[in-house]
C-alpha cells in the first residue's frame, strides 16, 4: 500500500473539515429559519390574527374525529410553525418594548403644576401608544405559542390513540372462505380503478416526446457507468490515497451505501420525469411516483448498506465480525430487501390511491406482510444453513464459535416474525404488517448509525493522529483527546438522530427533532437570565481564545521578557505566575460579558461562594491567599532551600493552593501555601545563599598543632569547592578528654554543594594525615570478660576517646 503524502493528508483534512462545516451549516440553516418578522404593527396583528384563525380552525376539525393519520400529521405541522413563529415575533418585539419601556423612564413623569412642550408631550404620548401596544403583542404572541404547543400535544395524543386502535383491530382473515366471497365481488371494481391508473400512465409515456424519452435513457446509461466507474474509482483511492487503518474499510463501506442510494434514485427520478414531462399526471399520481422515487433510493440504501456490511467478495475489508460462510450465504439478501421496501410501501400507497376496497387492501397487505416476513426467515435459515465444514476440515481447523449476540439476535427474530405471521394469518393485519415493517426499519436505521460511527470514530482518530515521526508526546496526548471527545460528540449525534428515526412510525419523526432543535436555538430562561445557544457558543470562544492569549503572554514573559530585566529566576517565575492568575480572572469576566451576564447579575454566585467560605471553602481560599502573600511578599522563592516542620529541600514550584518541595531523595512534598504563613519557616538560601563547610577534627596531645593546621588550611585551599572569599579557617577550640579540638571552616558557593565538598575534604584531610606520618586519636574499647572468681577485681576501663565530629 502506499504511504498517504502530507500533502494527501492535509488535502483530505480540508475536504473532510469542509463536509462536516457545510452539513453543520446546512442543519443550522434548516433548524433556525424562522420567518422573518413583520415590519409595522400592522403587519404583525394581521399575522397574529391569521395565526389565530388557523388555531381555531384545525380544533375545530379535531372535535370531528374522523381525520386520518395523514392530516393529524398536516395539523401539527401546521401548529408547530405557528407556534415557532409566534415565538419568533415575540423574540423579535421584547427588545423593542424595552427599549420604548426605556425611553419613557429617561422622560420620566411630568412635572406637576407645569406645561411640557408640545413635542415633548407629543413624543411621550406616542412613546406610550407604542408601549401599550408592542406590549399587548408580545402577549399575544406568547399566548399563541403556549396555545399552539397545546394543540400540537393534542394532536400527538389523538394519532397515538388511533394508532393504538388501528393495530388492536381485526378482520375477518384471509384464510376464511366468506373474506374471499367478498374479495370475489369487490375485485371488478378494484381492477377497472387499476386499470385507469394504467391507461393515465400509458398516456403519459406517450405523451412525452420520444426524444425526450432518449435523452433520459442515455442519461439513465450514463449514469449507470459513472457508478460503476467510481465503484472502482472508490476501491483504488480508498486502497492508495486513505492512510491505513480502519479508516479504510469504513470509508470504502460508506461510499458503497452512497454510490446504491444515488444510482437507484436517479434512475427513478429520471422516469418521474419522463412520466410527468408535459404534466399529464394527476397530483394525486404524481405525488406518488415523486415519493415512489424516494423509496427506490432508500431501498437502493438498504441494499448498498447490506453488501457494505457483509463485504462477501473482500472480507478484509469487512467492519462486522461475521464469519464467512455466514456473509457468503446472506449475499443476496440486501437485494431482496431492498427490492421488498418499494414493493411494500406500494402496496400501501396504491390502495389509497386506488381508494380501493377493504378486502384488497387486506389482501396486498397479507402478501406484502408474508412475503417480506418469509424473506427476513430466508435469511435467518441462511445465518444457520451456511456451508458446513466437512470432516476432515473439522479435524484440521475447527470452525470458529459463532457471536453470541449473533445467536440471541438470531432466535429473537424467529420469534418476532412468528408473531408477525400468526397476526397476519389471524385477521390482524395491521399488527402484523407494523411488526415486520419495523424489523426491517430497526435494522436499517442501526445498521446505517453503526457504519456513521465507525466512520466519526476512525476518520476523526486517523485524520488528528500526530504524524510517524513526532517525539512530542504531549502534543501526541493533545490530538488523541481532540479526537475522542469530536468522534464521542458526533457518535452522541447519530445515536440522537437514530433514536428519533425509530420513534418516527410512533408519531416522532424528523421533524419533531428539528423542532425541538429550533426551540432550543431559542434559549433556555432562568429567572431573568436568558441562556442562548448562540450568546453559549460566544462565550466560550471568547473563553477559549482569552486563554489561549493568557498562555501565550505568560509564556513570552517567562521566555523572552522577563529574562531580559534585572529579576532573579524567582521572582521571573512570581510575576508571570500573578500575570497568569489576573489574565484568567479577565478572559472569564469577558466571557460571562459575552454571554450576557453583567458582573451585577452574578451577585448571587458570589453570595453562594461566600457562605461556601464559611462552611467548606474556608481552607481552599486560605492556602490561595497565602500562595499570592508568597508571590507578592516573596519569603520564600522558587529555588530556595528550606526546611519546615521536619520537611527539608528545594521549593520547586509555588501553585495555587500548594507549594511543591523536592527532597533530597528527589521525591516531592505538597506544602499548603499557609504553612509558610502561619509557621515558623527556616530558609537557607533566603539572604546568605553560601554554604558552611566544617570539619571538627580530635587529635592527641602530643600532635604538633601548627602542623596540622596548615596540612588542614593546605587542604581545604587546595579544594576547587571551598571559596576563597571568605578565606578558610582552622580553629583550636581546646582541650576535651585529653584530645585537642581542631575545627576547620570554609565556604562553598551553595549549601547544596556542602555535603560533597565535605565529604571530598574528609578523603583528602585522611590522606594527607596518613602521609604527614601525623598520630590519630583511636577510639577506646572496653573489654568485659567473665572469671570463675567471684573475688576477681576487673580491669579498670580506659579513658573514652570522643569519636571525629564532621558537621557542616
Amino acid at each position: 500500500m502506499m504511504q498517504l503524502p502530507r500533502t494527501r493528508c492535509a488535502y483530505w483534512i480540508r475536504l473532510l473539515a469542509g463536509l462536516t462545516l457545510f452539513l453543520w451549516l446546512g442543519l443550522a440553516a434548516v433548524v433556525s429559519a424562522q420567518p422573518e418578522a413583520p415590519q409595522g404593527p400592522a403587519d404583525v396583528e394581521s399575522v397574529l390574527s391569521d395565526a389565530r384563525k388557523q388555531i381555531d380552525q384545525i380544533l375545530e376539525r379535531l372535535d370531528d374525529d374522523d381525520s386520518d393519520d395523514a392530516q393529524l400529521t398536516r395539523w401539527r405541522a401546521d401548529v408547530l410553525e405557528i407556534q415557532s413563529r409566534a415565538e419568533g415575533l415575540a423574540e423579535t418585539l421584547t427588545p423593542q418594548l424595552a427599549g420604548v419601556t426605556a425611553r419613557l423612564t429617561e422622560l420620566g413623569t411630568p412635572p406637576e403644576g407645569s406645561s411640557e412642550t408640545p413635542d415633548v408631550a407629543a413624543q411621550r404620548k406616542q412613546l406610550q401608544r407604542d408601549n401599550k401596544t408592542l406590549d399587548s403583542q408580545v402577549k399575544l404572541a406568547r399566548l399563541l405559542a403556549v396555545e399552539a404547543a397545546q394543540t400540537a400535544e393534542q394532536i400527538s395524543t389523538m394519532r397515538r390513540t388511533q394508532f393504538q386502535a388501528r393495530l388492536g383491530e381485526r378482520r375477518d382473515s384471509i384464510l376464511g372462505k366468506s373474506f374471499w366471497t367478498e374479495l370475489k365481488g369487490d375485485l371488478p371494481r378494484d381492477s377497472r380503478r387499476l386499470g385507469q391508473l394504467v391507461d393515465e400512465l400509458r398516456e403519459a409515456t406517450s405523451s412525452t416526446p420520444i426524444l425526450a424519452w432518449i435523452g433520459l435513457a442515455i442519461v439513465a446509461g450514463i449514469t449507470v457507468v459513472l457508478g460503476m466507474a467510481c465503484s472502482r474509482l472508490l476501491l483504488r483511492l480508498t486502497a492508495t490515497r486513505v492512510p491505513p487503518g480502519r479508516l479504510r474499510r469504513s470509508f470504502l463501506a460508506f461510499g458503497i451505501v452512497m454510490l446504491a442510494t444515488a444510482m437507484p434514485g436517479i434512475i427513478a427520478a429520471l422516469i418521474y420525469t419522463g412520466l410527468n414531462w408535459n404534466d399529464a399526471l394527476s397530483d394525486d399520481t404524481g405525488e406518488l411516483l415523486s415519493s415512489l422515487a424516494a423509496v427506490v433510493a432508500f431501498g437502493g440504501c438498504v441494499t448498498g448498506l447490506g453488501h457494505a456490511l457483509l463485504s462477501p467478495e473482500r472480507p478484509s475489508w469487512r467492519l462486522l465480525s461475521i464469519p464467512d460462510d455466514i456473509a457468503h450465504g446472506l449475499r443476496h439478501m440486501p437485494t431482496l430487501l431492498g427490492i421488498w421496501v418499494v414493493l411494500t410501501w406500494l402496496g400501501d400507497e396504491l390502495p389509497i390511491l386506488l381508494n380501493a376496497s377493504l378486502t384488497t387492501t387486506i389482501v396486498i397487505t397479507s402478501l406484502a406482510t408474508l412475503a417480506l416476513a418469509a424473506t427476513l426467515a430466508w435469511g435467518l435459515r441462511r445465518t444457520t444453513s451456511s456451508r458446513k465444514p466437512v470432516p476432515h476440515e473439522i479435524e484440521e481447523s475447527p470452525p470458529p464459535p459463532r457471536p453470541l449476540w449473533l445467536s440471541v439476535l438470531r432466535n429473537m427474530m424467529w420469534v418476532v416474525l412468528a408473531c408477525c405471521v400468526i397476526s397476519a394469518l389471524a385477521g390482524y393485519v395491521a399488527f402484523g404488517s407494523f411488526i415486520v415493517k419495523q424489523v426491517l426499519w430497526v435494522l436499517a436505521i442501526l445498521c446505517f448509525a453503526y457504519l456513521l460511527s465507525v466512520l466519526i470514530t476512525d476518520g476523526f482518530s486517523t485524520l488528528l493522529a500526530p504524524p510517524a515521526d513526532n517525539e512530542n508526546e504531549s502534543r501526541a496526548r493533545l490530538h488523541s483527546q481532540i479526537a475522542v471527545v469530536l468522534a464521542g460528540v458526533g457518535r452522541v449525534t447519530v445515536a440522537l438522530v437514530a433514536a428519533t428515526l425509530l420513534l418516527a412510525p410512533f408519531g416522532e419523526g424528523p421533524s419533531d427533532l428539528l423542532h425541538r432543535m429550533s426551540q432550543l436555538l431559542g434559549g433556555l430562561q432562568i429567572g431573568e437570565i436568558h441562556l442562548r445557544p448562540g450568546a453559549l457558543m460566544r462565550g466560550f470562544l471568547v473563553l477559549a481564545f482569552g486563554l489561549i492569549g493568557v498562555r501565550l503572554l505568560k509564556r513570552w514573559l517567562a521566555d523572552r521578557y522577563l529574562p531580559t530585566t534585572e529579576l532573579d529566576p524567582g521572582m521571573q517565575l512570581s510575576a508571570a505566575t500573578l500575570f497568569g492568575y489576573a489574565g484568567v480572572v479577565l478572559a472569564i469576566a469577558l466571557s460571562l460579558s459575552a454571554l450576557g451576564l453583567g458582573l451585577e447579575r452574578v451577585a448571587w454566585i458570589a453570595s453562594a461562594l461566600s457562605v461556601g467560605i464559611g462552611f467548606g471553602l474556608q481552607a481552599v481560599v486560605q492556602n490561595f491567599v497565602s500562595g499570592l502573600i508568597l508571590l507578592a511578599e516573596r519569603p520564600v522563592k522558587v529555588g530556595d532551600w528550606v526546611s519546615l516542620g521536619g520537611i527539608e529541600g528545594d521549593i520547586a514550584r509555588i501553585n495555587v493552593r500548594a507549594t511543591e518541595i523536592q527532597m533530597a531523595d528527589r521525591s516531592t512534598v505538597i506544602v499548603p501555601n499557609s504553612e509558610f504563613i502561619t509557621k515558623t519557616v527556616r530558609n537557607v538560601t533566603h539572604s546568605n545563599p553560601l554554604g558552611l563547610v566544617q570539619v571538627k577534627l580530635p587529635m592527641p596531645l602530643e600532635t604538633d598543632a601548627q602542623q596540622l593546621r596548615e596540612l588542614l588550611r593546605d587542604a581545604f585551599t587546595d579544594n576547587e569547592g571551598i571559596m576563597e572569599t571568605p578565606a578558610p579557617e582552622v580553629y583550636l577550640e581546646g582541650i576535651e578528654n585529653g584530645h585537642l579540638m581542631f575545627n576547620a571552616r570554609g565556604y562553598v558557593s551553595t549549601p547544596r554543594n556542602a555535603y560533597s565538598v565535605r565529604s571530598a575534604l574528609l578523603y583528602d584531610i585522611l590522606q594527607r594525615i596518613a602521609e604527614a606520618k601525623l598520630p590519630l586519636s583511636t577510639p577506646s574499647a572496653v573489654l568485659v570478660t567473665t572469671t570463675p572468681d567471684s573475688a576477681s577485681v576487673p580491669e579498670p576501663a580506659p579513658t573514652p576517646t570522643p569519636p571525629i565530629n564532621l558537621s557542616p
